[in-house]
C-alpha cells in the first residue's frame, strides 16, 4: 500500500492533524477541533481549525519541524499560515534538507487572535520531482526576496533596556552596543542586531576564548529555533568592520572557538 495515494494522504492526515492539535494547545484551546484535513492541491495541505487561535512563530516552527521529523519524506515543505477571510499570509517560511537554505524570519512576534489556516506544501518525491520542479524552486526563492524585503523595510530597534546599555572600549574603537555602533577615529560604522550580539560576548571577556557552542546557543536559541546560519560568516563581517584597528582581531581557536585578541 506505499504507493497508493489514499494511504499516503491517510499518513499525512494523522500528521497534520497531530500539528493542528499541539498549536492549539499552545493557543491555550484545549477543547475545540481541528477541522477535516484538506489535499488542496498535488503534495500540498491545509489544516483549519473550529476556533480562533493565537501563535507565536517559533513554537510554531519548531512543533512542525518536530512532528515532520517522523516521516522521512517531509523534510523540504514550505508553510504558509493564511487569514480566513481574504486567505492573505499572516506568516510564512521554508525549510529545506539543507539547513543553510531554511528561510525562517520574524519568529520573536506573537500573532493576534485570529481566524487562521495552515497551508503545508510538500516538496514532491520520485515522478513527480521533474513535473514540480520549477514551482518548488521558485517559491524558497521568492520566499527568501521578500524575506530581505522585509528586513529592508523594517524600521531599527534599540536593544533592549538593561541589558545592551553599555559603552565598551576596544583599542580604538568604541563600542555602543545599545545603539549598534562602533565608533573608530570619529568613523561611525553600523552593526546588525547577530553581530552586536556576538561582539558584545567578545568584547566582556577580551582574550579569552569562548566556545562556539556558546556563542551559537547565546546568539540563536534565545529566538526559539537554531536554522541554517553561520557563525563564520558573522565573525568575517566583524573581522572586516574591526580592521581599523589593526590591534583589535578576532582569531580561531582550532577545535574550541574564537578569541577577541586585543593588543596594547
Amino acid at each position: 500500500m506505499a504507493g497508493n495515494d489514499d494511504f499516503d494522504f491517510a499518513k499525512k492526515e494523522v500528521l497534520l492533524r497531530r500539528i493542528g492539535h499541539e498549536i492549539l494547545l499552545q493557543s491555550g484551546d484545549s477543547t475545540s477541533r481541528v477541522l477535516p484535513i484538506k489535499k488542496i492541491a498535488e503534495n500540498e495541505y491545509q489544516i483549519s481549525f473550529e476556533d480562533d487561535l493565537t501563535f507565536r512563530p517559533d513554537s510554531l516552527v519548531n512543533t512542525i519541524r518536530h512532528l515532520l521529523a517522523k516521516d522521512p519524506f517531509t523534510s523540504d515543505y514550505i508553510v504558509n499560515v493564511l487569514n480566513c477571510g481574504n486567505a492573505s499570509v499572516a506568516y510564512g517560511y521554508a525549510i529545506s534538507k539543507n539547513k543553510k537554505d531554511d528561510v525562517i524570519a520574524c519568529i520573536g512576534r506573537k500573532q493576534p487572535r485570529a481566524c487562521y489556516m495552515i497551508n503545508i506544501k510538500f516538496k514532491p518525491t520520485g515522478i513527480n520531482t521533474a513535473k514540480n520542479g520549477y514551482l518548488l524552486g521558485s517559491l524558497p526563492f521568492l520566499a527568501f526576496v521578500g524575506f530581505i524585503f522585509l528586513r529592508s523595510v523594517k524600521p531599527r530597534r534599540a536593544l533592549p533596556e538593561g541589558q545592551y546599555t553599555d559603552m565598551l572600549t576596544l583599542g580604538a574603537v568604541l563600542f555602543d552596543a545599545r545603539n549598534r555602533k562602533l565608533i573608530i577615529n570619529g568613523k561611525t560604522i553600523d552593526l546588525t542586531g547577530t553581530e552586536t550580539r556576538v561582539l558584545r560576548i567578545f568584547a566582556l571577556s577580551p582574550n579569552e576564548t569562548i566556545d562556539r557552542s556558546r556563542l551559537q546557543k547565546e546568539i540563536w536559541e534565545d529566538e526559539g529555533v537554531i536554522v541554517g546560519r553561520s557563525l563564520d560568516m558573522f565573525i568575517s563581517k566583524l573581522r572586516k568592520k574591526l580592521e581599523f584597528d589593526p590591534n583589535i582581531n578576532i582569531v580561531v581557536i582550532r577545535g574550541k572557538g574564537y578569541r577577541l585578541e586585543i593588543s596594547s
